[in-house]
């Protein structure tokens, strides 16, 4: 059974070696915006500076296989359109690291789990979500949990 729970120190190198492999890192180095160490750094500060992040491993029967995150888009500064309020808007971010599990459908049920687990929060009126256009994987797991695409504003989203 997939489940999510919360990352903690041990699980740091984990991610970081995921976040380093050719299938993730195309989606999360972004040159000039964002690299890998950027990430890592984010989630080693998870206590202090990006306390607002929270952030899981997903386990198969207790074997991790990827990782996931959820925030409140008031708490960052990103280029989220102005046209939508965001008081009441979280966002997501989700990956598989283990090659293996890549194709099988747990990152659709991953994301239905943290999607859950924002909709859980008594504040959460609604999640963004903003995949490359090229990750079709991305975007068909979203569509199949509830997402729809906003095309006006080139993001995915979903409201509780």
């Amino acid at each position: 059974m997939l489940e999510i729970r919360l990352l903690n120190d041990s699980d740091v190198q984990t991610v970081e070696t995921w976040l380093n492999k050719d299938h993730v890192k195309k989606w999360y180095e972004v040159p000039g915006l964002c690299s890998i160490d950027d990430w890592v750094a984010e989630i080693k500060e998870r206590n202090d500076e990006y306390r607002f992040i929270t952030h899981f491993i997903a386990e198969l029967d207790k074997y991790p296989i990827g990782f996931c995150q959820y925030y409140r888009c008031t708490d960052v500064e990103e280029d989220w359109n102005e046209n939508i309020p965001l008081d009441g808007t979280y966002s997501i971010d989700y990956l598989i690291g283990d090659e293996s599990f890549i194709g099988k459908g747990f990152g659709k049920s991953m994301i239905a789990l943290l999607v859950d687990k924002v909709f859980s929060l008594q504040d959460a009126e609604k999640i963004i979500v903003r995949p490359d256009n090229d990750n079709y994987a991305s975007n068909q797991s979203l569509l199949s949990v509830g997402f729809h695409f906003d095309e006006k504003n080139n993001f995915y989203i979903m409201t509780k």
